[in-house]
This record gives C-alpha cells, structure tokens and sequence, in this order.
C-alpha cells in the first residue's frame, strides 16, 4: 500500500517569511521589487525574527523614497538609517549581487 506524499506544514515562521518575500517582491514599484525583492530573495531563509521586523519597518516607508534611498539619488535620513537599510542599499548599489 502506497501512502500519499504529504507537504510537511509550514511553520510560522515559514509562513511569516513566505510572506514577506511576497510584499517584497510585489511592491507595485518595479525598481523596488528588484532592490528590495532580491536582497529579501537572498537573505531571508536566514533572518532572525528581529531582522525580519527589521525588514517590515523598511518595507513600510513610500516606495518613491525607499529607490531614493537605495540607489544613492538622496542620502538615506538619518531618523530612517538603519543596519538593514543600509544592507539594502549595499545589495542594490553592488551589480554583483544580483
């Protein structure tokens, strides 16, 4: 007798980074999707709870700004500045990466 294969279920956390990579990656911004998708593409199987809220605090900020920012057309203010901004930044600036 041949069981069925069954998809092991999704943890929390999984679900919670699974969506994440989705908002990334769906900004309605195609420049932001690349900066900000890619680097969560990259990154996120090995995020902490901590960088992942991180990470939505970077994802709240307007789209206009956050491309702004990341690509070095306007310095990143220093109320906003943080280690996952500027880890965001470093991805998009560095053709490498991608």
């Amino acid at each position: 007798m041949t069981l069925p294969m069954t998809e092991p279920a999704l943890t929390p956390l999984d679900t919670r980074r699974r969506r994440l990579l989705y908002r990334a990656t769906h900004r309605g911004s195609y420049e932001n999707d690349l900066l900000i998708g890619g680097y969560v593409r990259r990154h996120i199987g090995a995020m902490t709870e901590s960088e992942m809220d991180a990470l939505e605090q970077v994802m709240d900020l307007s789209d206009a700004d956050l491309a702004d920012w990341l690509t070095g057309r306007r310095p990143i203010p220093q109320e906003i500045d943080s280690p996952t901004m500027q880890a965001i930044r470093a991805f998009a600036l560095a053709p490498w990466s991608r």
